[in-house]
C-alpha cells in the first residue's frame, strides 16, 4: 500500500473527529478501589463506574487488611460494605450510585466520603435497579458521624 497525501489527510480527519470521544472516555475522575478478589458484586460496581467514564484502578485486598484500611481512612465500622474506593480525597464505601459520587465531587463537603452500608439489593452492582430495596447513601463526616446524603426508594 502506498501512502498518499489523500490517505494521510483522511486519516488525520478521522483522528480529529475521534479525539474528543476518546478524551471523554478517559477524562472522568480517577478512582482506586480495594476489593476482595473473589467478589462479583465489586466487579459489577467497578464496571458501572467505567461505563460512566471513571478511570478505575483496582487492588485486591482480603479480610483484616481490607477492614483495617477502611477504619484507617475514617470509615465507621457500622457503615462498612464489601469494597472501598478513593476518589479525589474522598472515600466511597460500598455500592454508592454514580450520581451521588458526582454530587459529592461537585459540592466538596468537609467529609470523609460516602457509604452505602451492607449490600442492598438493587444498589449498583447488586441486582436490577427495577427491583431494588430501599436504601440510603450516607455522608460520613470527619468526626465519624453520618447523615443521609440521598435516599433511594424501593422499586
Amino acid at each position: 500500500m502506498t501512502l498518499t497525501r489523500r490517505s494521510m489527510m483522511t486519516g488525520a480527519a478521522g483522528l480529529a473527529l475521534a479525539s474528543p470521544f476518546a478524551a471523554m472516555a478517559q477524562s472522568g475522575p480517577a478512582i482506586h478501589v480495594l476489593k476482595d478478589p473473589n467478589c462479583g458484586c465489586c466487579t459489577a460496581w467497578i464496571e458501572i463506574l467505567q461505563r460512566e467514564g471513571f478511570a478505575v484502578t483496582t487492588e485486591n485486598s482480603l479480610g483484616t487488611a481490607l477492614f483495617r484500611h477502611k477504619l484507617d481512612k475514617g470509615i465507621p465500622q457500622d457503615v462498612t460494605s464489601c469494597h472501598t474506593g478513593e476518589v479525589e480525597g474522598y472515600m466511597i464505601e460500598g455500592h454508592v450510585p454514580v450520581p451521588e459520587i458526582r454530587r459529592l465531587l461537585a459540592e466538596r463537603p468537609e467529609a470523609v466520603g460516602l457509604a452505602v452500608p451492607g449490600m442492598p439489593y438493587g444498589s449498583p452492582g447488586m441486582g436490577p435497579e427495577a427491583e431494588r430495596d430501599a436504601y440510603d447513601v450516607l455522608l460520613i463526616r470527619k468526626d465519624g458521624t453520618t447523615e443521609v446524603f440521598a435516599s433511594y426508594e424501593a422499586a
